[in-house]
């Protein structure tokens, strides 16, 4: 049922956001020039690796220039990355994970593989024992602003009790604060 949900909504979406998304492209090229899309190895369901897609919000060969992580105020954010970030338009490239069977509508944000190592092996095992989301329960409770703890408590919640129910009602507190553009 939710793998059926995430498609729906996923198709609906792409659908419905591909002018826009093409619009977004067409600017982060001329903001920043080519390639319009980052993609980055991420950490699926049990494990596996995926490639994820966003647009790119930082300038190119951003990995070589700073830390790993990003943090507010962060010089390797293009201009149009701001806003790109604050109302989270960034993600869209991640409807085509959702349809791939990467990731789901909900479930914990999916972490670079070296982030294993930030975390104790059965939290690891636990949060990996769902499929990654494009929004989860600490982006919807906290956007950007939680804490490791509190990301990973929301994260470890989700696994062990995440439900179809549950997923609508964190899709509609992810659009509540995206809508106040809470967060970086």
């Amino acid at each position: 049922m939710k793998r059926s949900l995430d498609i729906s909504i996923a198709l609906l979406a792409s659908v419905f956001l591909a002018v826009p998304m093409l619009l977004i492209a067409l600017a982060v090229w001329v903001d920043s020039g080519l390639p319009v899309l980052f993609t980055q190895i991420r950490v699926g369901k049990h494990g596996k690796p995926f490639r994820l897609y966003k647009f790119r919000s930082m300038v190119v060969d951003a990995s070589r220039i700073g830390p790993h992580r990003t943090a507010s105020g962060d010089p390797r954010i293009t201009r149009l990355g701001r806003l790109l970030r604050r109302t989270s338009l960034d993600e869209l490239p991640q409807l085509i994970n959702v349809l791939r069977g990467d990731m789901s509508l909900v479930g914990p944000r999916p972490d670079v593989p070296e982030q294993a190592a930030d975390y104790h092996p059965q939290d690891w095992t636990m949060r990996c024992s769902v499929r990654p989301g494009l929004t989860g329960l600490a982006q919807a409770l906290y956007r950007s602003r939680a804490t490791p703890q509190q990301r990973l408590a929301a994260d470890l919640d989700y696994a062990q009790h995440h439900g179809l129910l549950r997923d609508v009602r964190i899709l509609a507190l992810t659009v509540g604060q995206i809508l106040r553009r809470s967060g970086n």
